[in-house]
């Protein structure tokens, strides 16, 4: 058996707010989001009963999260309406980033639930993640890093503004 490599520990104090919250099963991402100021939660865009935001803590540039309004921990909870308005906002969050990031394809689902890795599994949503060819690289693999390349205000005023130009 060959020998085991550690992660390296990063010191990343900003998140120790989001944990603190996400230890409270009444705060909710989505719900403040929905009832706060637009730039400081990342929101990118709102309809009648869904939210799309950026995920503070990417996979990649351009990852986004879309919910319902209404807070329900699973999709099947959500009545016509919400569904219809709910995947009109994925195909509106998707067109945008195929503007802003020309990507190759899409990572898209969601983790109902605590055994299926859900991490706020009590409000529903679905992730939207671009993806490039070779845009996994040696980082990961060797030094456990992933690397983000561009400021999550950059991403959200790029995507705000490809949404716009998706809807004309």
């Amino acid at each position: 058996m060959g020998k085991k490599m550690p992660y390296e520990l990063l010191w990343a104090p900003w998140r120790s707010s989001y944990v603190a919250k996400n230890n409270n099963d009444k705060y909710c991402i989505f719900c403040n989001a929905v009832n706060n100021d637009e730039q400081t939660n990342y929101v990118i865009y709102r309809s009648k009963y869904s939210i799309a935001m950026l995920n503070r803590y990417p996979y990649n540039n351009g990852h986004v999260m879309v919910a319902p309004i209404r807070h329900v921990p699973s999709i099947e909870l959500l009545n016509d309406e919400e569904l219809l308005d709910l995947m009109k906002t994925i195909t509106l969050v998707i067109k945008a980033i195929r503007l802003c990031y020309n990507p190759h394809g899409f990572n898209i689902g969601s983790n109902i639930g605590k055994a299926a890795g859900a991490g706020i599994e009590h409000h529903v949503h679905i992730h939207i993640v671009p993806r490039w060819i070779g845009d996994t690289n040696f980082m990961p693999t060797i030094a456990f890093s992933k690397v983000i390349p561009e400021d999550l205000n950059t991403t959200w005023n790029k995507l705000r503004k490809c949404i716009e130009n998706s809807m004309t």
